[in-house]
Formats: C-alpha cells, structure tokens, sequence
C-alpha cells in the first residue's frame, strides 16, 4: 500500500503548529496506524529530521495512551477501536490519512501529536479513597453486591482514560470521564461512605481543569472506545443533586 499522511506538527506549546504531509509506500495494511507512525519517524531519522512525536504505550487497547484524532474523529472511523488497534486495511490504497492530536482547553499540546493530559489525573485525584479493611483476604460472600449493580461498576470501570470523549464534545467536556469514574466506585459497597463527598471533590476538579460542561449532546458516546454509555452521567447527576442536599 501506498499512502499519504498529513500530520500535526508543532515543536512545542507556544510554537505555531501547521498540518505537515508525508508519503509512504510499501506498507502492510495488517500494520496498525502506530506501527505507520513508526516506519515514518525510521524514514525521518534516517534523513536527520525529527521524528514525530506520539504517545503510546500498550499498544492493546488498554491504557488509553494512543490519543489522536484520525481523519476528524478520535482514534478513527472504527467503533470500540483505539488508534493502536486501528489498522490499515480499513483504508483503501492512496488514500491520505489526517493524524491530529486532541483538541481541547484542558489538553494542551506538548509536541506534535503529544498533549498533557494530567488534568484527567487530578481529576482522579480528586476522588480520594475508599474505606477497605486492611490485612487477610476478607471472606468472599461479607460483602454481597447485587449483579445489576457489580455490572454497572465493571462497564463503568472500563473507562481506559484516554479522553476522546474531551476530543469529541463540542464543549470540551469530561463528564463522561467522571461519571464513569464516579459510577464504578458508587456502585460498590466499599465506595459508600466516601460518595457524597467524592461526586462534589470530582465535579469541583472537573471545572477547575478548564473542562466544558455537558450538555448531553451524545458525541462522547459515539467515539469511546470501550463504548461507555450516557446512563453513567445519569447516574453522576443523581449522586450529585443527593450529595449537595446532604451537604
């Protein structure tokens, strides 16, 4: 396959950043979009030119790190698929391939395809801790969780953190982070005596980050790749109205 890659570069935050265009051939369409990225920055480096910088890490579809937006939407046009699992023979040959990375407030670009993403961080920070007795294994069955509410905990904490739900909202917002955040802990009977205070200290770190607010308009949804629904923000907003009544 031969194709052509148009991509995002910019030197550093303050740096004026422009759409660069790039051609390779030769490549396998098993490769996946990463793997492209790594057979450009050889080529560039082989030139003395500086490589692209990305960030990745897994490569599984785990961690979250493969943050780009790929022809307009973050990490392509494949449902439940990050940009490390995107491969080429989902395009056709000759195409041209638009790498860009997320664009939001609350993620400022550190190089090229690179933005700090630390206020999803503080943001868990901001969630502090849950009550858990220390020492021996506790007995499997002291403390029963109803199935309705242990499958509501576990798809909520497949969020992997990556943040195209930032890329995607047109407000820049990262509601559907939190609430997932906030739900899986919520659901579980060790998560209870924090709740209140966590969903105010989670929302409170959210605002304070630069994020937009919600407004429900479903993008976040469409583009996460562990297909976490709006029924977490749902939930977010309950906690949250109940939480500002007992304070």
């Amino acid at each position: 396959m031969r194709l052509k890659l148009r991509i995002w570069r910019q030197s550093g935050p303050w740096a004026r950043g422009a759409m660069v265009a790039y051609e390779i051939g030769g490549v396998s369409p098993d490769m996946s979009l990463l793997e492209l990225l790594d057979v450009l920055n050889e080529q560039l480096a082989a030139q003395g030119l500086e490589p692209v910088a990305f960030d990745h890490d897994c490569r599984e579809g785990i961690c979250g790190m493969c943050s780009l937006v790929i022809n307009g939407t973050p990490h392509g046009p494949r449902k439940a698929t990050t940009a490390c699992q995107l491969h080429l023979r989902h395009f056709a040959d000759g195409d041209t391939i638009d790498v860009e990375p997320w664009r939001a407030k609350a993620f400022p670009v550190v190089k090229d395809l690179v933005v700090d993403r630390s206020s999803l961080d503080r943001i868990i920070a901001a969630g502090g801790y849950i009550c858990a007795p220390t020492g021996s294994a506790p007995e499997a069955n002291t403390l029963p969780v109803p199935k309705p509410d242990a499958d509501t905990a576990f798809e909520a904490a497949t969020c992997i953190g990556c943040g195209a739900c930032v890329a995607a909202c047109p407000n820049g917002s990262a509601m559907l982070f939190t609430a997932a955040k906030v739900t899986h802990l919520g659901q579980l009977p060790q998560g209870q005596p924090e709740r209140a205070g966590r969903v105010l200290d989670m929302v409170h770190a959210h605002d304070e980050a630069g994020f937009g607010g919600c407004s429900h308009t479903g993008e976040c949804t469409a583009v996460c790749p562990k297909g976490i629904g709006l029924d977490v923000i749902a939930q977010l907003n309950r906690d949250y109205r109940h939480a500002l009544r007992k304070r």
